[in-house]
């Protein structure tokens, strides 16, 4: 039992201890040595075998290590390093067995051969091919086993369109099958990076995904491998806004696969074709973001004040708003560094996007009662008249500004305007808008105002399909 072992090794400790005593020619142990000398020369001696481990009284080490055998310790924590070491084999194994079953560059071009070579005449007057079920049921068992997953006849009735023979385009067919397959080799490339396991990335991992992504982006090889950093932060910075948006520090990677980011990243794959400058991975919007920030940090200490973000934009953002802005966003020492920075230029730029609706939210609600109340539109509408004035134009009366935000957010409440009513009422960007920039709102007002510039769109939403591995 537990007890008799630790009295045997303390029997055994005290043998060593008086031996040793006794070679230093100390033969007064061999009398009957008082418990406070025993509890020192044992703990002594104690320390001395087990390396230090323990820095306790006697009695101490007794009842707390000793009573637990040690050697149920070190299975322990042999037994939870092992785990851990399987568990980890395992994912690697099954990743391994994923990738062997994805279809590669050579098998994708023999699909397509026996796509074109079984079609169903005749083809559209345009050239495009078709195949009905029965060819498509041949192509299914030439293309062999591995291919069975792919070419389900679901596939088949699902991409079924309004064609009179009840045939399915060879083009659609095929780009599916393409499509499915990157996203499968993407799934698993992305699982690789997810050492957790848990199915999601967190910061650091996506900033490791896209700096081993860089080199196979063709439109990106003129990028100065100085700048990578800087790259790597902007681009990782509109995952974690949009697919991050209560901020727990983690992106699940399906919701990475069903978003429109790595169509976006795929654009900058090809060679003939130039990226869109709304591209927000691409090289030119990158540099322009910095450039950007650089002009605006006047100081050159790296990080925004808030005199300095004043000149955003057309420098129309009101005194209010940056001063609430300054209060809700992370800063130091009252300043913005690049990733907040980054934040509100997303934001700013997608204001219609539920997440960015969400981010003006709470700086719009100075109270923190979840809603946008007339106080909040009150403490808004000071900060745009004083903006107006000193461009000599004069505001409109608070109460007709009231009534309008009100009537286009038609609020469940008639008193407070949630997050929800903010969103689902279409014209949440507007109602930002109005509150927070002068020049939008004196456009608003004359009715010449023109939709915001955008650099892409929120995340697309999850299709139905997993993709799981």
């Amino acid at each position: 039992s537990s007890y008799a072992d630790c009295s045997s090794l303390k029997l055994r400790l005290q043998r060593v201890a008086m031996a040793s005593e006794m070679a230093a020619g100390n033969r007064s142990v061999m009398k009957a040595v008082n418990p406070k000398e025993e509890a020192r020369l044992f703990n002594k001696h104690y320390q001395q075998m087990a390396g230090d481990l323990f820095n306790r009284t006697a009695t101490d080490v007794c009842m707390s290590a000793l009573c637990r055998p040690r050697h149920r310790m070190q299975t322990t924590e042999l037994g939870t390093e092992l785990r851990a070491r399987l568990v980890k084999e395992a994912r690697a194994a099954h990743l391994q067995r994923k990738c062997g079953e994805l279809l590669n560059s050579e098998e994708l071009k023999t699909i397509w051969h026996l796509l074109v070579a079984h079609r169903t005449l005749p083809d559209s007057a345009d050239g495009e091919r078709f195949i009905n079920y029965l060819d498509y049921l041949k192509v299914c068992k030439a293309a062999g086993p591995k291919c069975s997953k792919l070419l389900s006849p679901s596939l088949f009735f699902k991409l079924l369109q309004a064609d009179p023979l009840g045939r399915v385009s060879t083009d659609h067919l095929y780009e599916f099958i393409s499509r499915k397959t990157w996203l499968l080799q993407t799934r698993v490339c992305l699982s690789l990076y997810d050492f957790s396991g848990d199915g999601s990335l967190s910061e650091s991992d996506l900033e490791n995904y896209v700096t081993n992504l860089i080199p196979t982006l063709y439109q990106l090889r003129k990028l100065d491998k100085l700048f990578y950093s800087y790259y790597v932060c902007t681009a990782v910075r509109k995952f974690v806004f949009f697919l991050d948006p209560l901020r727990t520090g983690r992106v699940r990677i399906f919701d990475i696969l069903t978003s429109s980011f790595l169509d976006d990243f795929a654009e900058l794959q090809v060679e003939t074709s130039s990226p869109s400058k709304t591209n927000w991975f691409s090289a030119y919007k990158t540099l322009r973001l910095y450039g950007s920030f650089l002009a605006l940090d006047k100081d050159a200490n790296g990080l925004l004040s808030k005199t300095e973000l004043a000149g955003y934009g057309a420098g129309s953002l009101t005194d209010a708003f940056l001063d609430r802005l300054f209060q809700t966003c992370v800063t130091l020492n009252g300043e913005m560094d690049y990733q907040a920075y980054l934040d509100f230029c997303l934001a700013m730029e997608c204001r219609s996007a539920p997440q960015s609706l969400s981010y003006f939210f709470r700086i719009l609600d100075i109270d923190s009662c979840g809603a946008i109340t007339a106080w909040s539109v009150n403490y808004f509408y000071r900060g745009l008249q004083r903006r107006l004035r000193s461009h000599g134009v004069e505001p409109p009366r608070l109460p007709d500004l009231m009534d309008e935000i009100f009537d286009m957010a038609r609020p469940a409440d008639p008193c407070r305007i949630g997050l929800e009513d903010l969103i689902n009422s279409g014209q949440g960007a507007t109602i930002v808008s109005i509150l927070i920039d002068a020049s939008e709102f004196w456009r608003h007002e004359s009715r010449s105002a023109t939709a915001p510039d955008t650099v892409g769109d929120g995340p697309a939403e999850p299709d139905e399909e997993e993709l799981e591995l």
